[in-house]
């Protein structure tokens, strides 16, 4: 038989329990805000031109006008590469902003892109002779190629067109990365799967790609790595990224 006082002591610690419930309800945290690419369609398939802004000053993908940046590639022998920053046209109603990426052989490669209003930055298209797509025509759909928050182990499509996806993960961030130009430690490192080939980026915040490519991955024009020279940002629109 339960003792009169076991049965109070249990009695008040269950009363104790209840409370204690009552009370997590009543001061219950609202929900967090989504992160990384959290709430994100992607691929977008209808881009609303309301969602996105002129300027593309996402800290590790920033495009500014007049941005160019050169990059030693490595081959059998040293090649060269270089982006550079150029206005684009209009894509599926979205106001663009074009990457030239011109190789020491003379290809040529326009790629498109758009910043929302979140600073998620995306890809709209591709103007290159060994192949070209563009969101909305054909089935293409614009991707994600770095959201305002990179987060490590995100996945997302990078592009879709011609029935194939470009797809990309979030494998590092913070790591420290060495270059011709520089050593930098505030990165992100993306893992990019394109037509069965993997190839990985890293972003340094401030400046953009700085290294593409690593040991056994294939990357830019069939090269074994790409790495930044040097680097001509606009000095009065620096301080928009440099966060």
């Amino acid at each position: 038989m339960r003792t009169p006082a076991r049965s109070k002591i249990r009695l008040a610690a269950a009363a104790l329990v209840a409370l204690a419930a009552l009370s997590g309800c009543g001061s219950a945290s609202a929900p967090s805000a989504p992160t990384g690419v959290d709430g994100l369609v992607v691929p977008t398939p209808d881009p609303r031109p309301s969602d996105f802004v002129d300027a593309i000053d996402n800290p590790w993908f920033p495009l500014l006008p007049g941005a160019r940046w050169e990059y030693d590639v490595a081959r059998a022998t040293t090649e060269e590469l270089v982006l550079e920053v150029e206005p684009g046209g209009e894509i599926a109603g979205v106001s663009t902003t074009v990457l030239v990426r011109t190789s020491s052989d003379g290809a040529v490669v326009r790629d498109h892109y758009a910043q929302d209003t979140e600073g998620n930055v995306w890809w709209f298209g591709r103007e290159a002779d060994t192949g070209a797509w563009e969101a909305g025509v054909d089935g293409a759909e614009a991707g994600l190629a770095m959201p305002a928050e990179p987060r490590r182990g995100d996945g997302f499509v990078s592009g879709r067109a011609g029935g194939e996806d470009e797809v990309a993960s979030v494998v590092a961030v913070g790591d420290a990365v060495d270059v011709p130009l520089g050593e930098y430690d505030d990165t992100v490192t993306l893992e990019v799967v394109d037509s069965g080939f993997t190839r990985r980026d890293v972003y340094a915040r401030g400046i953009g790609l700085v290294r593409t490519g690593e040991a056994g991955l294939t990357v830019f024009d069939g090269a074994s790595a790409s790495s930044l020279r040097s680097a001509a940002l606009p000095r009065t629109r620096l301080a928009s990224v440099d966060g």
